[in-house]
């Protein structure tokens, strides 16, 4: 888990001071008249550009203009000065499987560098819409893809800074009247600039209750969503068929998301594939037994309650080394590189999945 006050690469998140210099409140800002802040409220996570990334517009970095000359358009000088194809590579690395929506990702990479070109060639590019929706079951790269979109973005000069914030509902709305507008508007001004990952985005609205504030939220962000849509892009997140009937429920919302992105969930053979990078990762390598065994463990779990993809294969990779790290812990004999680095079958067929522990099946 982050640690509370940082962002996933390790660094501050953007908040405002618990209390500033002398004479000013908690939670305001330099220039604010009475307006309170809600960054002492704030969950959610901001991302960054990864060190050494430019900061800052990535129009800068690739100029388009030295790519149009003599009436011709030269697409791959874009292409590798943007950095765009280094980014589809990693998404290919780091995304077991998930053909379609690598696909899909390269499409929308194709669509902005030809937009780009076209505008350089005064043949009336209009900005392209870049709203989306993801979704899928838990733990099938949502996030991760989101984190790439960004990426390409941000390189080809759609979006200025290129972060990520990842909030969900209780980010968005408030407890109480004229509590959620203001909210919803601090974590917009986080965003602008980058892209906005609201995950399960369905529980923004809950018809059912006459009294929630949630819709006002909604209204907030559709409202930015049109007005701000070159300055911000949102990415909403969650499980397909209550995505659907979220977009049923709010179709002005459903109307300004150009791209649905649906992640189909993995299957044994790349589950197995997923805990085999991750452990590579962490430096670990599995004996001949433990290969069946966890092949063995991912055929059990797949028939388990609440199975997560690629999160219940980590949680199932910590269970496994935190095994071996006992079984270590308790030998008195010195140890080899070899016994660091090796994961025995008993460090996975210790699981409960291999018992009939009933609902236990997660460990």
């Amino acid at each position: 888990m982050t640690p509370r006050g940082l962002d996933t690469t390790g660094r501050p998140l953007d908040r405002s001071p618990a209390a500033g210099p002398a004479g000013r409140s908690r939670g305001m800002h330099p220039g604010d008249r009475g307006s309170p802040s809600f960054a002492d409220e704030f969950t959610g996570l901001v991302v960054r550009p990864a060190h050494g990334a430019q900061t800052g517009s990535a129009v800068a970095a690739v100029d388009f203009s030295e790519a149009v000359a003599e009436g011709q358009a030269d697409v791959q000088s874009v292409v590798r000065d943007s950095g765009v194809r280094e980014v589809l590579a990693e998404l290919d690395r780091d995304l077991i499987g998930m053909a379609p929506v690598k696909q899909r990702i390269r499409q929308i990479a194709a669509l902005l560098v030809i937009d780009r070109l076209r505008e350089q060639m005064d043949l009336g590019s209009e900005h392209p819409t870049l709203h989306m929706s993801l979704t899928g079951s838990p733990g099938t790269g949502k996030t991760t893809v989101a984190l790439r979109i960004a990426s390409i973005l941000h390189r080809l000069g759609y979006i200025e800074k290129g972060h990520l914030v990842s909030v969900t509902r209780d980010d968005l709305v408030g407890q109480y009247v004229g509590h959620t507008a203001p909210k919803t508007k601090d974590v917009i001004k986080r965003a602008r600039g980058g892209v906005l990952f609201i995950d399960e985005a369905y529980y923004l609205h809950r018809q059912e209750n006459e009294r929630d504030y949630g819709q006002e939220a909604i209204e907030v962000l559709l409202a930015v969503m049109e007005s701000e849509r070159q300055n911000m892009v949102v990415v909403m997140a969650g499980y397909e068929d209550r995505m659907e009937e979220f977009f049923q429920a709010n179709p002005g919302m459903g109307s300004r998301v150009a791209h649905h992105i649906r992640f189909p969930d993995y299957d044994a053979e790349e589950l197995f594939g997923i805990a085999q990078l991750m452990l590579s990762r962490q430096g670990y390598v599995l004996s001949q037994e433990a290969v069946s065994a966890l092949r063995q463990y991912i055929e059990h779990r797949l028939r388990r309650p609440r199975f997560a993809n690629g999160r219940s294969i980590r949680n199932a990779i910590e269970r496994a080394r935190m095994r071996q790290a006992t079984r270590l812990f308790d030998c008195e004999r010195k140890l080899t590189r070899r016994d660091l680095v090796t994961i025995e079958a008993d460090d996975i067929l210790r699981s409960s999945v291999f018992t009939d522990a009933g609902d236990h099946g997660s460990r």
